[in-house]
């Protein structure tokens, strides 16, 4: 698919939404520095671990507004305050006012992951079943582009000039709502008056929605699963790293278990980078069903492996293996849940995936407590097993349904 046949919404999409993320990588990572540097482990640790419990509940909420309210008036307001607190952060650092610095970064979360769901299902709206897989691989592409770049910022101007980082993230932020005010297109909405009591009622029944929808349900928490290898990378993987891995050197080039890790981080990114289309055009030679399982196996043999292996040689293979099968299951596992979502309920449904990267995230912090009690070929063994059980729900919830149907419309 190329660029100029990729409709308006979808182009401002993509390039806004690859500034917003090079914005969030480019501080994110640093954050629990900043914030153990001004006060403590504890109050950051605390304050971090709330704002992840606050950012699902408010994504919630925001999937309810985007199914009832204008997703661009949505988009531009939420951006508005987005840019406003990145001005008030960086005006905080000048005055060294961290308790307002961190008044400014709830409102961010807030407000970001407000407006986060309005912007899964512009998307979706602006794709049909035939093209939206090659947008979503498009969109995969500029995800983990965006991430090295703002990666690569973060990590440069952090250290040297952490003012001026913070400037360049206040003005590149400030051009989003501006974007969208001019060239999203607007979608009128039908908002019924009622009392707040509710309004509260109705949101509930709007998830009850997804909820109920058996196969959409397990494809969910069948991602969950299968994102959970991936996310165990930054915690278990890279802790045990840190352990054990023995110490080496290439050409007087020191290279420790914390270098080893971010070895295997930066082949992930330039893999994806440099191979997604010439992947997914091999993906096209095959069913979707036979590149989904043949991805997720690839994709489940090189997290298993890396999650114990303390060799160089393994450790970057298999994680070319798994990048290889992460490519080819991605885009098809996203156009499948996409074409999942009834079209009068897309932010609720797409506020209701993103429970799969909250319980993901969970399931990989868990891996350091877990990993205190099994051995590393354990762990592999573990990592294994959970990511077959996410292929077994994402299988059935996508497949049996489509089988199931089949057999009525016969019989």
């Amino acid at each position: 698919m190329k660029w100029k046949e990729i409709p308006r919404p979808i182009k401002v999409r993509l390039i806004t939404s690859f500034f917003n993320r090079s914005v969030s990588f480019a501080i994110m990572p640093f954050m629990a520095l900043l914030f153990v540097k001004a006060f403590n482990e504890l109050i950051a640790g605390v304050f971090l671990i709330t704002l992840v419990c606050l950012g699902y509940v408010i994504g919630l909420l925001g999937g309810y507004l985007a199914d009832r309210f204008s997703r661009k008036q949505l988009l531009v307001l939420t951006s508005s305050i987005t840019a406003g607190m990145f001005l008030s952060m960086t005006l905080c650092l000048m005055m060294d006012q961290m308790i307002v610095f961190m008044v400014a970064y709830t409102i961010f979360t807030v407000t970001s992951n407000l407006g986060r769901p309005a912007m899964s299902a512009i998307i979706i709206d602006a794709t049909t079943p035939e093209n939206r897989k090659a947008v979503y691989a498009l969109d995969y592409w500029l995800i983990n582009l965006s991430i090295a770049i703002g990666t690569a910022i973060g990590g440069w101007l952090y250290v040297s000039n952490q003012l001026l980082l913070f400037w360049i993230l206040t003005v590149t932020s400030s051009t989003l709502p501006i974007a969208y005010a001019i060239f999203l297109e607007d979608t009128k909405r039908t908002w019924t008056s009622q009392r707040l009591k509710l309004v509260f009622v109705d949101i509930f029944q709007s998830y009850q929605i997804a909820w109920r929808d058996r196969p959409f349900v397990k494809v969910v928490f069948g991602s969950m699963c299968i994102l959970a290898a991936e996310f165990s990378m930054g915690s278990y993987v890279a802790v045990r790293l840190a352990d054990s891995f023995e110490p080496m050197s290439i050409n007087d080039w020191a290279i420790n278990g914390v270098r080893m890790f971010s070895l295997i981080q930066i082949e992930n990114t330039l893999i994806v980078v440099a191979l997604t289309f010439m992947i997914q055009r091999l993906a096209s030679r095959f069913s979707n069903k036979q590149a989904l399982l043949g991805g997720l196996l690839l994709y489940m043999i090189g997290y298993a492996v890396i999650t114990s292996a303390n060799s160089l040689t393994l450790l970057l293979g298999f994680m070319l293996l798994a990048t290889f099968g992460e490519l080819l299951y991605s885009p098809i596992l996203n156009t499948e849940k996409a074409n999942m979502m009834p079209e009068d309920q897309r932010g609720a449904y797409s506020a209701f995936a993103g429970t799969s990267f909250a319980g993901a995230d969970f399931m990989s912090r868990s891996t350091i407590l877990i990993g205190a009690l099994l051995s590393p070929f354990m762990m592999s063994v573990y990592i294994g097993l959970v990511v077959c059980v996410g292929c077994f729900l994402v299988y059935t919830g996508i497949y049996v349904k489509e089988t199931l149907a089949l057999n009525q419309k016969a019989s």
